[in-house]
């Protein structure tokens, strides 16, 4: 069948089927291989898009950059430092503004409702870059990542989400691997297991993709046979304030090569959306150090491991985004 992305959205991975999310990634795999041929096909030329940045990102940012800029398109950069959004403007009038000008918006910010608005008032194809609730963009370059490690397909993949299992990143993969059929665990404390809405939305996408969600605080029951260990940092932007308070929940939950160990598969890759804290090289984990708090997620060893995917991870960022933006403008 054929599918037709142009004029779509994109805001959650919940919003797409599972053949509408297989062509993105296919696509994505195609697009690479042409970059890496030297192959560029200028599919954005004439385009123009913005990128509305409240919270800050390396990734992100230069990813959605890169891939509009090598497609031939035209790109504008906002910080909450220089947009009206909220302040001086309504954030409808700013959304039906930027779409007389632009022909698709980023937003990467708090609220899902925010890039919801954007895309009901602007009229043009909005794009996640990140919310509090969500993270879709980094989901499908893991998917991608995955693809490219692990000799399986995705609906025969396990992967294991480690730590706070609140935060939006635990959440988009819920929700990817709800579509796409995945196992997925949510391992860590009771005390940040998801919302029972959020678990009841992905259960009933599950029943009809024979996906397998769970949520466990048992580590050893969580890991085995896992092919992928996911992580993210214990305390989100702007929840600093929590740390002690993580540090003490999440510590037994850091990655370790005795947690890869653990999953009986030599094969097993270890994956995080990055920045990371693993090793004391940050001001942040120097600072918290001193305090007498450890806040790597991750050991050193396991980052730097031949398990680690990271990296590839990251560039993959670049190649997805670059696929939605072609599929949907």
């Amino acid at each position: 069948m054929a599918v037709n992305l142009k004029g779509r959205s994109f805001l959650t991975l919940m919003d797409f089927t599972p053949s509408e999310i297989r062509y993105l990634l296919d696509l994505a795999h195609d697009l690479k291989a042409k970059k890496r041929a030297g192959i560029y096909n200028y599919l954005l030329k004439g385009k123009n898009i913005v990128l509305l940045f409240e919270k800050t990102s390396t990734r992100t940012r230069c990813a959605f950059e890169v891939a509009a800029l090598e497609e031939g398109a035209h790109v504008t950069y906002l910080d909450q430092n220089s947009s009206q959004m909220g302040k001086k403007e309504s954030l409808e009038d700013t959304a039906k503004v930027l779409g007389r000008f632009y022909d698709g918006i980023e937003y990467r910010g708090y609220e899902q409702s925010v890039v919801e608005d954007l895309a009901k008032y602007s009229g043009v194809p909005v794009w996640n870059g990140l919310t509090d609730i969500d993270h879709p963009t980094q989901i499908l370059a893991d998917m991608l990542t995955i693809e490219e490690h692990v000799a399986k397909p995705l609906n025969k993949v396990k992967v294991v989400f480690v730590g706070d299992t609140r935060n939006n990143m635990s959440y988009a993969w819920m929700y990817g691997c709800a579509k796409m059929g995945m196992h997925f665990v949510a391992l860590g404390p009771k005390e940040l297991w998801p919302e029972e809405e959020i678990m009841q939305q992905v259960r009933t996408v599950a029943q009809e993709t024979g996906a397998i969600i769970e949520v466990s605080d048992d580590i050893d029951v969580a890991v085995k046979d896992a092919d992928v260990i996911y992580t993210d940092v214990w305390a989100s932007m702007g929840e600093e304030d929590k740390i002690p308070e993580r540090v003490k929940l999440l510590s037994s939950y850091q990655v370790t090569m005795d947690m890869l160990n653990r999953t009986n598969n030599p094969d097993v890759i270890f994956m995080h959306c990055l920045p990371a804290f693993h090793d004391f090289e940050t001001k942040m984990a120097k600072e918290m150090k001193d305090k007498g708090y450890d806040i790597r997620e991750v050991t050193d060893e396991v980052f730097r491991s031949r398990h680690s995917v990271v990296f590839d991870e990251a560039e993959n960022r670049m190649h997805t985004i670059k696929a939605v933006i072609v599929a949907t403008l």
